[in-house]
Protein backbone atom coordinates (compact mmCIF):
# COMPACT_ATOMS: atom_id res chain seq x y z
CA UNK A 1 0.00 0.00 0.00
CA UNK A 2 1.55 3.37 -0.99
CA UNK A 3 2.17 5.92 1.75
CA UNK A 4 -0.39 8.64 2.23
CA UNK A 5 -0.02 12.01 0.58
CA UNK A 6 0.85 14.97 2.80
CA UNK A 7 -2.34 16.63 3.99
CA UNK A 8 -2.88 19.75 6.04
CA UNK A 9 -0.07 19.96 8.56
CA UNK A 10 -0.28 21.36 12.06
CA UNK A 11 1.78 24.54 12.09
CA UNK A 12 3.89 26.03 14.84
CA UNK A 13 1.77 28.90 16.14
CA UNK A 14 4.73 31.24 16.59
CA UNK A 15 5.58 31.07 12.88
CA UNK A 16 2.08 31.79 11.61
CA UNK A 17 1.36 35.02 9.76
CA UNK A 18 1.33 38.22 11.85
CA UNK A 19 -1.89 40.05 12.69
CA UNK A 20 -0.80 42.90 10.40
CA UNK A 21 0.89 41.79 7.18
CA UNK A 22 2.33 45.15 6.13
CA UNK A 23 2.63 47.94 8.72
CA UNK A 24 4.75 50.04 6.34
CA UNK A 25 2.11 51.02 3.80
CA UNK A 26 0.02 54.19 3.80
CA UNK A 27 -3.11 53.60 1.73
CA UNK A 28 -5.08 56.82 2.20
CA UNK A 29 -7.37 57.36 -0.76
CA UNK A 30 -8.32 60.94 -1.64
CA UNK A 31 -11.86 61.25 -2.98
CA UNK A 32 -12.74 63.99 -5.45
CA UNK A 33 -14.62 65.82 -2.69
CA UNK A 34 -11.56 65.67 -0.41
CA UNK A 35 -9.32 67.03 -3.16
CA UNK A 36 -11.69 69.91 -3.90
CA UNK A 37 -11.92 70.72 -0.19
CA UNK A 38 -8.13 70.72 0.16
CA UNK A 39 -7.75 73.03 -2.83
CA UNK A 40 -10.35 75.54 -1.61
CA UNK A 41 -9.02 75.62 1.96
CA UNK A 42 -5.42 75.56 0.80
CA UNK A 43 -5.84 78.76 -1.22
CA UNK A 44 -6.35 80.66 2.03
CA UNK A 45 -4.67 78.52 4.69
CA UNK A 46 -1.35 77.63 3.08
CA UNK A 47 -0.14 81.23 2.51
CA UNK A 48 -1.23 82.33 5.99
CA UNK A 49 0.38 79.36 7.68
CA UNK A 50 3.56 79.78 5.65
CA UNK A 51 3.83 83.37 6.93
CA UNK A 52 3.28 82.38 10.57
CA UNK A 53 5.73 79.47 10.32
CA UNK A 54 8.36 81.80 8.86
CA UNK A 55 7.87 84.31 11.66
CA UNK A 56 8.22 81.61 14.31
CA UNK A 57 11.39 80.28 12.70
CA UNK A 58 12.83 83.80 12.50
CA UNK A 59 12.58 83.99 16.29
CA UNK A 60 13.47 80.36 16.98
CA UNK A 61 16.75 80.37 15.08
CA UNK A 62 18.48 83.22 16.99
CA UNK A 63 17.30 81.74 20.29
CA UNK A 64 18.86 78.42 19.23
CA UNK A 65 22.09 80.24 18.36
CA UNK A 66 22.21 81.83 21.81
CA UNK A 67 21.51 78.50 23.56
CA UNK A 68 24.30 76.74 21.63
CA UNK A 69 26.80 79.62 21.85
CA UNK A 70 30.30 78.20 22.53
CA UNK A 71 28.96 74.68 22.89
CA UNK A 72 30.82 71.93 20.98
CA UNK A 73 29.42 71.09 17.55
CA UNK A 74 28.99 67.41 18.35
CA UNK A 75 28.15 65.81 21.65
CA UNK A 76 28.00 67.44 25.05
CA UNK A 77 30.29 66.90 28.00
CA UNK A 78 27.97 68.40 30.61
CA UNK A 79 24.22 69.05 30.63
CA UNK A 80 23.00 72.61 30.04
CA UNK A 81 22.17 74.53 33.19
CA UNK A 82 21.02 77.98 34.25
CA UNK A 83 19.91 80.34 31.53
CA UNK A 84 20.65 77.84 28.74
CA UNK A 85 18.27 75.27 30.20
CA UNK A 86 15.66 77.97 30.86
CA UNK A 87 15.81 79.22 27.26
CA UNK A 88 15.61 75.67 25.94
CA UNK A 89 12.87 74.24 28.16
CA UNK A 90 10.74 77.38 28.43
CA UNK A 91 11.29 79.80 25.56
CA UNK A 92 12.11 77.30 22.81
CA UNK A 93 9.36 74.93 23.99
CA UNK A 94 6.85 77.82 23.71
CA UNK A 95 8.12 78.66 20.23
CA UNK A 96 7.84 74.99 19.30
CA UNK A 97 4.19 74.99 20.34
CA UNK A 98 3.66 78.12 18.26
CA UNK A 99 5.32 76.42 15.30
CA UNK A 100 2.99 73.41 15.36
CA UNK A 101 -0.01 75.65 16.09
CA UNK A 102 0.87 77.62 12.95
CA UNK A 103 0.69 74.37 11.01
CA UNK A 104 -2.83 73.76 12.27
CA UNK A 105 -2.19 71.14 14.96
CA UNK A 106 -4.60 70.82 17.85
CA UNK A 107 -2.86 69.02 20.71
CA UNK A 108 -4.74 66.99 23.30
CA UNK A 109 -2.63 65.84 26.27
CA UNK A 110 -3.73 62.99 28.54
CA UNK A 111 -2.05 61.70 31.66
CA UNK A 112 0.84 63.32 33.49
CA UNK A 113 4.47 63.45 32.50
CA UNK A 114 6.83 62.04 35.12
CA UNK A 115 9.94 63.92 36.22
CA UNK A 116 13.38 63.01 34.95
CA UNK A 117 14.13 61.57 38.38
CA UNK A 118 11.07 59.27 38.33
CA UNK A 119 11.36 58.25 34.66
CA UNK A 120 14.65 59.18 32.96
CA UNK A 121 13.50 57.76 29.62
CA UNK A 122 10.36 58.45 27.57
CA UNK A 123 9.45 55.67 25.10
CA UNK A 124 7.13 57.04 22.40
CA UNK A 125 5.06 54.89 20.02
CA UNK A 126 3.72 54.35 17.49
CA UNK A 127 6.16 56.33 15.36
CA UNK A 128 4.40 57.15 12.11
CA UNK A 129 5.44 60.57 10.79
CA UNK A 130 7.93 63.42 10.87
CA UNK A 131 5.22 65.39 12.69
CA UNK A 132 5.84 63.16 15.74
CA UNK A 133 8.39 65.75 16.80
CA UNK A 134 5.47 67.53 18.42
CA UNK A 135 5.78 65.17 21.39
CA UNK A 136 9.25 66.61 22.06
CA UNK A 137 7.75 70.08 22.35
CA UNK A 138 4.95 68.92 24.65
CA UNK A 139 7.45 67.03 26.83
CA UNK A 140 9.54 70.16 27.38
CA UNK A 141 12.26 69.44 24.80
CA UNK A 142 14.03 66.42 26.31
CA UNK A 143 17.16 65.01 24.69
CA UNK A 144 16.59 62.80 21.68
CA UNK A 145 18.58 60.23 19.73
CA UNK A 146 19.46 61.59 16.30
CA UNK A 147 21.77 60.93 13.37
CA UNK A 148 24.84 63.16 13.37
CA UNK A 149 24.02 64.19 9.77
CA UNK A 150 20.91 65.99 11.01
CA UNK A 151 23.06 68.64 12.68
CA UNK A 152 23.90 70.01 9.23
CA UNK A 153 20.23 70.69 8.38
CA UNK A 154 19.63 74.44 7.97
CA UNK A 155 17.78 76.04 10.92
CA UNK A 156 16.57 72.72 12.34
CA UNK A 157 20.15 71.53 12.80
CA UNK A 158 20.82 74.43 15.15
CA UNK A 159 17.53 73.76 16.94
CA UNK A 160 18.53 70.10 17.32
CA UNK A 161 21.92 71.05 18.78
CA UNK A 162 20.22 73.00 21.52
CA UNK A 163 18.57 69.76 22.71
CA UNK A 164 21.98 68.16 23.29
CA UNK A 165 20.96 64.98 21.44
CA UNK A 166 22.55 61.56 21.70
CA UNK A 167 24.22 61.32 18.30
CA UNK A 168 24.39 58.22 16.12
CA UNK A 169 26.92 57.92 13.30
CA UNK A 170 26.55 55.47 10.43
CA UNK A 171 30.26 55.64 9.62
CA UNK A 172 31.59 55.02 13.13
CA UNK A 173 31.84 51.27 13.87
CA UNK A 174 31.68 52.04 17.61
CA UNK A 175 28.60 54.25 17.26
CA UNK A 176 26.11 51.73 18.66
CA UNK A 177 28.23 51.04 21.73
CA UNK A 178 28.86 54.77 22.29
CA UNK A 179 25.15 55.55 21.90
CA UNK A 180 24.15 52.94 24.47
CA UNK A 181 26.82 54.20 26.88
CA UNK A 182 25.61 57.78 26.50
CA UNK A 183 21.96 56.84 27.04
CA UNK A 184 23.00 54.82 30.08
CA UNK A 185 25.00 57.74 31.50
CA UNK A 186 22.16 60.23 31.08
CA UNK A 187 19.50 57.83 32.36
CA UNK A 188 21.45 57.27 35.57
CA UNK A 189 22.39 60.92 36.19
CA UNK A 190 19.60 61.26 38.81
CA UNK A 191 17.99 64.26 37.13
CA UNK A 192 21.11 66.17 36.09
CA UNK A 193 20.43 65.46 32.44
CA UNK A 194 17.00 66.10 30.87
CA UNK A 195 14.89 63.06 30.07
CA UNK A 196 15.87 61.09 26.98
CA UNK A 197 13.04 60.67 24.46
CA UNK A 198 13.28 57.61 22.22
CA UNK A 199 11.09 56.14 19.49
CA UNK A 200 11.90 52.46 20.19
CA UNK A 201 10.37 51.16 16.95
CA UNK A 202 13.20 52.82 15.04
CA UNK A 203 11.17 53.49 11.88
CA UNK A 204 7.75 54.79 10.82
CA UNK A 205 4.69 52.55 10.54
CA UNK A 206 1.02 53.14 9.74
CA UNK A 207 -0.02 52.81 13.43
CA UNK A 208 -1.93 49.57 12.76
CA UNK A 209 0.32 47.69 15.21
CA UNK A 210 3.44 48.05 17.32
CA UNK A 211 6.51 46.51 15.71
CA UNK A 212 9.61 45.27 17.55
CA UNK A 213 11.06 47.69 20.09
CA UNK A 214 14.80 48.15 19.88
CA UNK A 215 16.55 47.62 23.19
CA UNK A 216 18.50 50.88 23.51
CA UNK A 217 15.94 52.56 25.78
CA UNK A 218 15.75 49.51 28.05
CA UNK A 219 19.41 48.56 28.52
CA UNK A 220 19.97 51.05 31.41
CA UNK A 221 17.31 49.21 33.43
CA UNK A 222 15.74 52.42 34.76
CA UNK A 223 12.02 53.34 34.88
CA UNK A 224 10.59 54.13 31.45
CA UNK A 225 7.46 56.20 30.86
CA UNK A 226 5.43 54.97 27.85
CA UNK A 227 3.99 57.78 25.73
CA UNK A 228 1.24 57.08 23.19
CA UNK A 229 0.62 59.02 19.98
CA UNK A 230 -2.71 59.09 18.17
CA UNK A 231 -3.94 61.05 15.15
CA UNK A 232 -7.76 60.64 15.31
CA UNK A 233 -8.58 62.54 12.11
CA UNK A 234 -11.12 61.65 9.46
CA UNK A 235 -8.55 62.15 6.69
CA UNK A 236 -5.06 60.82 7.40
CA UNK A 237 -2.60 63.39 6.06
CA UNK A 238 0.28 62.64 8.44
CA UNK A 239 1.31 58.97 8.05
CA UNK A 240 4.72 58.82 6.39
CA UNK A 241 5.81 55.27 5.65
CA UNK A 242 7.85 53.37 3.09
CA UNK A 243 4.89 52.98 0.74
CA UNK A 244 2.60 55.95 0.33
CA UNK A 245 2.62 59.72 -0.01
CA UNK A 246 5.91 61.61 -0.14
CA UNK A 247 6.83 64.02 2.65
CA UNK A 248 6.11 67.17 0.56
CA UNK A 249 2.65 65.86 -0.35
CA UNK A 250 1.83 65.09 3.29
CA UNK A 251 3.04 68.52 4.41
CA UNK A 252 0.90 70.28 1.81
CA UNK A 253 -2.18 68.16 2.60
CA UNK A 254 -1.76 68.84 6.33
CA UNK A 255 -1.47 72.59 5.78
CA UNK A 256 -4.72 72.44 3.77
CA UNK A 257 -6.74 71.08 6.74
CA UNK A 258 -8.69 73.35 9.07
CA UNK A 259 -6.90 71.59 11.91
CA UNK A 260 -5.14 68.31 12.61
CA UNK A 261 -5.70 66.64 15.97
CA UNK A 262 -2.92 64.80 17.77
CA UNK A 263 -3.41 63.04 21.10
CA UNK A 264 -0.44 62.53 23.40
CA UNK A 265 -1.01 60.22 26.36
CA UNK A 266 1.48 59.73 29.18
CA UNK A 267 1.05 56.30 30.77
CA UNK A 268 2.32 55.56 34.30
CA UNK A 269 6.08 54.83 34.37
CA UNK A 270 7.05 51.19 34.00
CA UNK A 271 9.42 50.29 36.81
CA UNK A 272 11.49 47.27 35.74
CA UNK A 273 11.66 44.13 37.83
CA UNK A 274 15.01 42.49 38.57
CA UNK A 275 14.29 40.03 35.77
CA UNK A 276 13.63 42.87 33.32
CA UNK A 277 16.79 44.70 34.39
CA UNK A 278 18.78 41.61 33.42
CA UNK A 279 16.95 41.18 30.11
CA UNK A 280 16.43 44.38 28.05
CA UNK A 281 14.54 42.34 25.44
CA UNK A 282 12.01 41.21 28.06
CA UNK A 283 11.76 44.77 29.43
CA UNK A 284 11.10 46.15 25.93
CA UNK A 285 8.55 43.43 25.19
CA UNK A 286 6.52 44.10 28.33
CA UNK A 287 6.50 47.86 27.80
CA UNK A 288 5.34 47.26 24.23
CA UNK A 289 2.55 44.96 25.43
CA UNK A 290 1.37 47.65 27.85
CA UNK A 291 1.32 50.27 25.11
CA UNK A 292 -0.36 47.98 22.58
CA UNK A 293 -3.11 47.16 25.08
CA UNK A 294 -3.73 50.85 25.75
CA UNK A 295 -3.84 51.56 22.02
CA UNK A 296 -5.97 48.52 21.21
CA UNK A 297 -3.62 47.29 18.47
CA UNK A 298 -1.70 44.01 18.00
CA UNK A 299 2.06 43.56 18.13
CA UNK A 300 4.21 42.09 15.35
CA UNK A 301 7.88 41.17 14.99
CA UNK A 302 8.60 43.47 12.06
CA UNK A 303 11.57 45.81 12.33
CA UNK A 304 13.65 48.24 10.28
CA UNK A 305 15.43 45.30 8.64
CA UNK A 306 12.09 44.38 7.03
CA UNK A 307 12.12 47.82 5.41
CA UNK A 308 15.56 47.10 3.97
CA UNK A 309 14.24 43.82 2.58
CA UNK A 310 11.28 45.72 1.09
CA UNK A 311 13.69 48.01 -0.75
CA UNK A 312 15.67 45.00 -1.97
CA UNK A 313 12.48 43.32 -3.17
CA UNK A 314 11.62 46.45 -5.16
CA UNK A 315 15.09 46.46 -6.73
CA UNK A 316 14.47 42.84 -7.80
CA UNK A 317 11.21 43.92 -9.52
CA UNK A 318 9.10 42.20 -6.85
CA UNK A 319 6.30 43.98 -4.99
CA UNK A 320 7.94 45.77 -2.05
CA UNK A 321 5.75 44.01 0.50
CA UNK A 322 7.14 40.68 -0.73
CA UNK A 323 10.23 41.36 1.40
CA UNK A 324 8.34 41.42 4.70
CA UNK A 325 9.19 38.39 6.84
CA UNK A 326 8.94 39.64 10.46
CA UNK A 327 12.72 39.82 10.62
CA UNK A 328 13.00 39.72 14.43
CA UNK A 329 11.13 36.44 14.74
CA UNK A 330 12.53 34.72 11.65
CA UNK A 331 16.13 35.66 12.41
CA UNK A 332 15.83 34.44 16.01
CA UNK A 333 14.04 31.16 15.31
CA UNK A 334 16.00 30.18 12.22
CA UNK A 335 19.32 31.67 13.37
CA UNK A 336 19.60 33.83 10.26
CA UNK A 337 21.27 37.20 9.78
CA UNK A 338 20.02 39.90 7.44
CA UNK A 339 22.56 38.99 4.75
CA UNK A 340 21.36 35.36 4.80
CA UNK A 341 17.74 36.38 4.28
CA UNK A 342 18.79 38.85 1.58
CA UNK A 343 20.45 35.98 -0.33
CA UNK A 344 17.25 33.91 0.03
CA UNK A 345 15.41 36.86 -1.53
CA UNK A 346 17.60 36.55 -4.64
CA UNK A 347 16.65 32.88 -4.98
CA UNK A 348 12.97 33.65 -4.45
CA UNK A 349 13.09 36.48 -7.02
CA UNK A 350 14.53 34.09 -9.60
CA UNK A 351 11.63 31.73 -8.98
CA UNK A 352 8.97 34.46 -8.84
CA UNK A 353 10.24 36.70 -11.65
CA UNK A 354 7.47 35.64 -14.02
CA UNK A 355 4.60 35.97 -11.53
CA UNK A 356 2.69 39.03 -10.43
CA UNK A 357 2.17 39.84 -6.79
CA UNK A 358 5.34 38.13 -5.58
CA UNK A 359 3.66 34.76 -4.88
CA UNK A 360 4.65 31.44 -6.46
CA UNK A 361 2.10 28.92 -7.74
CA UNK A 362 2.66 25.17 -8.10
CA UNK A 363 3.25 25.60 -11.85
CA UNK A 364 5.96 28.23 -11.28
CA UNK A 365 7.47 26.11 -8.51
CA UNK A 366 7.69 23.15 -10.89
CA UNK A 367 9.05 25.28 -13.71
CA UNK A 368 11.84 26.65 -11.52
CA UNK A 369 12.81 23.15 -10.38
CA UNK A 370 12.62 21.95 -14.02
CA UNK A 371 10.30 19.16 -12.90
CA UNK A 372 6.76 18.18 -13.90
CA UNK A 373 3.83 18.77 -11.57
CA UNK A 374 3.37 15.47 -9.77
CA UNK A 375 1.86 14.23 -6.48
CA UNK A 376 5.32 14.21 -4.86
CA UNK A 377 6.03 17.78 -5.96
CA UNK A 378 2.58 18.85 -4.77
CA UNK A 379 3.41 17.38 -1.34
CA UNK A 380 6.61 19.44 -1.19
CA UNK A 381 4.72 22.54 -2.32
CA UNK A 382 2.15 22.06 0.46
CA UNK A 383 4.95 21.86 3.02
CA UNK A 384 6.10 25.32 1.90
CA UNK A 385 2.56 26.73 1.62
CA UNK A 386 2.01 27.34 5.32
CA UNK A 387 -1.38 29.07 5.10
CA UNK A 388 -2.78 26.70 2.46
CA UNK A 389 -3.76 29.41 -0.04
CA UNK A 390 -2.17 27.62 -3.00
CA UNK A 391 0.81 29.99 -3.29
CA UNK A 392 4.19 30.50 -1.63
CA UNK A 393 5.25 33.99 -0.54
CA UNK A 394 8.79 34.99 0.45
CA UNK A 395 8.20 34.47 4.16
CA UNK A 396 6.95 30.92 3.56
CA UNK A 397 9.88 30.32 1.22
CA UNK A 398 12.47 31.37 3.83
CA UNK A 399 10.86 29.18 6.50
CA UNK A 400 10.52 26.22 4.14
CA UNK A 401 14.07 26.34 2.80
CA UNK A 402 15.63 26.67 6.26
CA UNK A 403 13.41 24.21 8.14
CA UNK A 404 12.61 21.64 5.46
CA UNK A 405 15.43 21.70 2.95
CA UNK A 406 18.72 22.82 4.43
CA UNK A 407 18.64 20.29 7.32
CA UNK A 408 18.11 17.57 4.69
CA UNK A 409 20.99 18.84 2.56
CA UNK A 410 23.71 16.86 4.40
CA UNK A 411 26.64 15.10 2.78
CA UNK A 412 25.35 11.69 3.92
CA UNK A 413 21.95 12.28 2.31
CA UNK A 414 23.58 13.50 -0.90
CA UNK A 415 25.86 10.46 -1.04
CA UNK A 416 22.92 8.09 -0.62
CA UNK A 417 20.91 9.96 -3.26
CA UNK A 418 23.87 9.90 -5.68
CA UNK A 419 24.31 6.17 -5.15
CA UNK A 420 20.65 5.63 -6.05
CA UNK A 421 21.18 7.51 -9.31
CA UNK A 422 24.45 5.71 -10.04
CA UNK A 423 22.93 2.29 -10.75
CA UNK A 424 26.09 0.81 -12.36
CA UNK A 425 28.31 2.13 -9.52
CA UNK A 426 30.85 3.80 -11.81
CA UNK A 427 30.71 7.06 -9.80
CA UNK A 428 29.04 8.77 -12.74
CA UNK A 429 25.37 9.41 -13.43
CA UNK A 430 24.31 9.29 -17.05
CA UNK A 431 21.27 11.00 -18.53
CA UNK A 432 19.36 7.71 -18.67
CA UNK A 433 20.15 6.84 -15.03
CA UNK A 434 19.16 10.32 -13.91
CA UNK A 435 15.86 10.31 -15.83
CA UNK A 436 14.87 6.81 -14.74
CA UNK A 437 15.27 7.49 -11.03
CA UNK A 438 13.59 10.89 -11.07
CA UNK A 439 10.61 9.53 -12.97
CA UNK A 440 10.34 6.78 -10.36
CA UNK A 441 10.67 9.24 -7.47
CA UNK A 442 8.08 11.60 -8.91
CA UNK A 443 5.70 8.88 -9.99
CA UNK A 444 5.67 9.99 -13.65
CA UNK A 445 6.81 8.47 -16.91
CA UNK A 446 8.25 9.63 -20.23
CA UNK A 447 9.25 13.08 -18.98
CA UNK A 448 12.18 14.98 -20.48
CA UNK A 449 14.70 15.79 -17.70
CA UNK A 450 17.32 17.23 -20.07
CA UNK A 451 17.22 20.80 -18.77
CA UNK A 452 17.70 19.74 -15.16
CA UNK A 453 20.44 17.27 -16.13
CA UNK A 454 22.32 19.97 -18.06
CA UNK A 455 21.98 22.39 -15.13
CA UNK A 456 23.70 19.87 -12.81
CA UNK A 457 26.26 18.77 -15.40
CA UNK A 458 28.29 21.98 -15.01
CA UNK A 459 31.19 20.96 -17.31
CA UNK A 460 28.94 19.58 -20.06
CA UNK A 461 30.66 16.19 -20.00
CA UNK A 462 27.44 14.24 -20.50
CA UNK A 463 27.48 12.74 -17.03
CA UNK A 464 27.20 14.02 -13.45
CA UNK A 465 29.94 13.51 -10.87
CA UNK A 466 29.36 13.62 -7.12
CA UNK A 467 31.12 17.00 -6.85
CA UNK A 468 28.77 18.48 -9.45
CA UNK A 469 25.81 16.90 -7.69
CA UNK A 470 26.93 18.30 -4.33
CA UNK A 471 27.61 21.82 -5.66
CA UNK A 472 24.22 21.95 -7.33
CA UNK A 473 22.47 20.80 -4.14
CA UNK A 474 24.27 23.51 -2.13
CA UNK A 475 22.78 26.27 -4.29
CA UNK A 476 19.42 24.56 -4.83
CA UNK A 477 18.36 23.26 -1.39
CA UNK A 478 14.77 22.79 -2.58
CA UNK A 479 15.77 19.43 -4.12
CA UNK A 480 17.07 18.05 -0.82
CA UNK A 481 13.59 17.40 0.53
CA UNK A 482 12.69 15.49 -2.64
CA UNK A 483 15.76 13.29 -2.19
CA UNK A 484 15.02 12.56 1.47
CA UNK A 485 11.36 11.88 0.69
CA UNK A 486 12.41 9.31 -1.91
CA UNK A 487 14.97 7.74 0.43
CA UNK A 488 12.31 7.45 3.16
CA UNK A 489 9.94 5.87 0.64
CA UNK A 490 12.58 3.29 -0.36
CA UNK A 491 13.29 2.49 3.30
CA UNK A 492 9.55 2.18 4.01
CA UNK A 493 9.02 -0.21 1.11
CA UNK A 494 12.01 -2.33 2.15
CA UNK A 495 10.62 -2.72 5.67
CA UNK A 496 7.18 -3.55 4.31
CA UNK A 497 8.64 -6.28 2.11
CA UNK A 498 10.64 -7.72 5.01
CA UNK A 499 7.86 -7.48 7.64
CA UNK A 500 4.49 -6.98 5.95
CA UNK A 501 1.81 -5.65 8.27
CA UNK A 502 4.24 -4.65 11.03
CA UNK A 503 4.52 -1.00 10.06
CA UNK A 504 1.70 1.44 10.59
CA UNK A 505 1.03 3.93 7.85
CA UNK A 506 2.10 7.49 8.57
CA UNK A 507 -0.81 9.49 9.88
CA UNK A 508 -2.78 6.36 10.98
CA UNK A 509 -2.03 5.63 14.67
CA UNK A 510 -2.97 2.28 16.06
CA UNK A 511 -6.03 2.03 18.24
CA UNK A 512 -5.67 3.64 21.63
CA UNK A 513 -2.78 5.89 20.52
CA UNK A 514 -3.02 9.64 20.18
CA UNK A 515 -1.85 11.11 16.87
CA UNK A 516 1.43 12.97 17.21
CA UNK A 517 1.85 16.51 15.99
CA UNK A 518 3.78 16.79 12.73
CA UNK A 519 7.22 18.20 13.19
CA UNK A 520 8.23 18.16 9.55
CA UNK A 521 8.49 21.94 9.45
CA UNK A 522 8.77 22.72 13.14
CA UNK A 523 11.57 24.20 15.22
CA UNK A 524 11.56 24.41 18.97
CA UNK A 525 10.41 27.68 20.44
Amino acid sequence: MPPQRVGALPRQQSLLLPAVINPFVQDTKLSNAAIIKCVLLGIFLVPLRAIFITLVLMVLWPVSVIVTFKLPLKGAVEPSTGWRRFLCQRVMAALGRAYFFSMGFRVVVKGKQASSHDAPILAVAPHSTFFDGIVCVVAGLPSTVSRVENLATPIFGRFLRSLQPVLVSRTDPDSRKNTINEINKRAKSEGQWPQVLIFPEGTCTNRSCLITFKQGAFIPGVPVQPVLLRYPNKLDTVTWTWQGFKSKTLLLLTLCQLYTTVEIEFLPPHIPTEEEKKSPALFASRVRETMAKALGVPVTDHTYEDCRLMISAGELTLPMEAGLVEFTKISRKLNLKWDNIRKELDGFATMASACKGGRITIEEFASFLKLPVSPVLEDLFRLFDRNGDGTIDFREYVIGVNILCRPSNTEDVLKMAFQLFDTDEDEKVTHDEFTALLCSALGVSDVDMTKLFEAIDADGSGFITFNEFQEFAATHPEYAKLFTTYLELQRYQAIQEANPGDLELAGQPSSGEEPEESTSDKKDD
